[in-house]
């Protein structure tokens, strides 16, 4: 008998906890497109919850522009209220900066856990800039959002040459048996066209009316300080 694997496995039988999606990102700040994504993804996937992961700092963003962490995940709350989304800045806790090493910590503490990544199109046009993006997507199934004027460029970009052997029907991630990694699924959705930018840029001080008040993590219930 060969050695046992050691560290996170990717998804696979031996997860038969709650189906959880992850939409990780800089809710810079959160919007309906958010909430309306996450929960069409969650009646297509069959996922018990959605969990926003609020990052403290984007690798591939601008610093400038960037509201503190407390305005954005007080914006994400606000979005992800009565709904089955739970908002969390866990990265931070971790001292992860990148989706991969987010995604082994999440795997390593939730060893019976589910977990999908969900994107969007436009994210997917640039997954190969991120790091280790090939190991990303052999430790979960990777749901794509089709999103308006980036459909192109994802299916002409290098990580779809690499994922499209691995395409799967939304119906075959709601087979617990069959949940592995990798595996690329499509979702079609009436397209949203609100964005961060545009709120941003129509509303510039949107931060500072989300400064103040008690903030608390929805999933490890830490303190979120609202200025951070």
């Amino acid at each position: 008998m060969g050695p046992r694997p050691v560290g996170p496995q990717p998804a696979g039988s031996r997860r038969i906890g709650p189906a959880t999606g992850l939409l990780g990102g800089s809710f810079n700040p959160a919007h309906g497109a958010h909430r309306g994504i996450s929960l069409s993804a969650r009646r297509a996937l069959g996922l018990a919850e959605v969990w926003w992961l609020v990052s403290p700092g984007n690798p591939l963003k601008p610093v400038a522009g960037m509201a503190p962490l407390g305005a954005r995940f007080a914006s994400a709350l606000a979005q992800a209220r009565r709904a089955p989304i739970r908002v969390t800045a866990i990265e931070r806790q971790f001292g992860t900066r990148y989706t991969a090493q987010t995604l082994r910590a999440l795997l390593r503490r939730y060893p019976r856990r589910r977990f999908v990544w969900l994107m969007g199109a436009d994210n997917l046009a640039q997954f190969h800039h991120w790091k280790d993006w090939r190991a990303i997507a052999r430790m979960v199934p990777i749901a794509v959002v089709a999103r308006p004027g980036y459909d192109g460029r994802a299916v002409a970009s290098p990580a779809m040459a690499w994922l499209g052997r691995y395409r799967r029907s939304a119906a075959s991630l709601t087979n617990r048996a069959a949940w592995s990694a990798p595996a690329l699924v499509i979702l079609r959705f009436d397209p949203d066209p609100r964005s961060a930018t545009a709120i941003r840029q129509a509303d510039p001080d949107w931060a500072s009316r989300r400064s103040g008040g008690a903030l608390r993590d929805c999933l490890t219930l830490l303190p979120i300080e609202p200025n951070a």
